[in-house]
């Protein structure tokens, strides 16, 4: 259905200066609830738009979705965006789906089974080192001029997955964000090799009280400890709220 909307007519505005939203979002949204709900009516609901109620708090299972993740590119007729679908037990992550149809790309994950692009398995890069890594990114910090950047989707979710992928071996950001954008796409990282924590490299947990984290990073295992040396000044100036 996203799909079929996408570079046609639909309203568009903005919830807050700098992101937007329109109605294929909001229809999405609706469309996934009622579909979802069908398959686990016992699971609560976490949802980029969807009014939060703490309802959810008190299920074992909630789904865990952005009905477009990458909204700015879908409005703009980009192919940078995802149907974002996680299914959480117990705080932790267990089924992820991530669908990028104007891309061709369908990726699947389940805990402990690994993760697919397309019906086939996938897994992480294995660099060793930080110098040379490939990040998504338009325009890296002087910081990070030795990180080599690759083409960037609006979709977060997306650049984790080329990660999962071997596209790309670093994905960090250093901001408050929401389990919607991640969820989905941490499960498909990790169940391909990736290590993906918040930006300070602590664990995630997932159906949490604000259904917040501070900044998200997706590495291949080798790196990792090398990127949260790096980022720990600035993230732990800027996680500060």
């Amino acid at each position: 259905m996203v799909h079929r909307r996408w570079r046609g007519d639909f309203a568009r505005w903005e919830k807050s200066p700098g992101q937007p939203v329109c109605d294929v979002d909001l229809e999405a949204d609706a469309l996934l609830r009622a579909r979802l709900a069908a398959i686990d009516p016992e699971a609560g609901w976490l949802s980029e738009e969807t009014v939060d109620s703490a309802e959810r708090l008190m299920r074992v299972r909630a789904w865990v979705v952005d009905p477009i993740d990458g909204t700015r590119d879908f409005v703009r007729g980009r192919d940078g965006w995802a149907v974002s679908i996680a299914l959480v037990e117990g705080g932790r992550l267990r089924i992820g789906v991530l669908d990028a149809p104007a891309r061709g790309q369908h990726w699947r994950a389940a805990a402990g089974e690994g993760a697919t692009l397309n019906g086939a398995p996938i897994h992480c890069g294995d660099r060793a080192e930080l110098p040379g890594a490939r990040v998504p990114a338009d325009i890296l910090p002087k910081a990070d001029a030795d990180l080599v950047p690759v083409p960037r989707p609006n979709s977060i979710a997306l650049r984790i997955a080329m990660v999962a992928a071997g596209e790309a071996d670093l994905l960090a950001t250093l901001r408050w964000g929401h389990e919607w954008d991640i969820a989905a796409a941490a499960l498909i990282a990790r169940e391909a090799g990736a290590i993906v924590t918040d930006a300070l490299g602590r664990p995630l947990r997932y159906n949490s009280t604000h259904g917040e984290m501070f900044g998200v990073l997706a590495t291949v295992p080798g790196i990792h400890a090398a990127a949260v040396a790096r980022l720990a000044e600035r993230a732990a100036a800027l996680s500060v709220r």
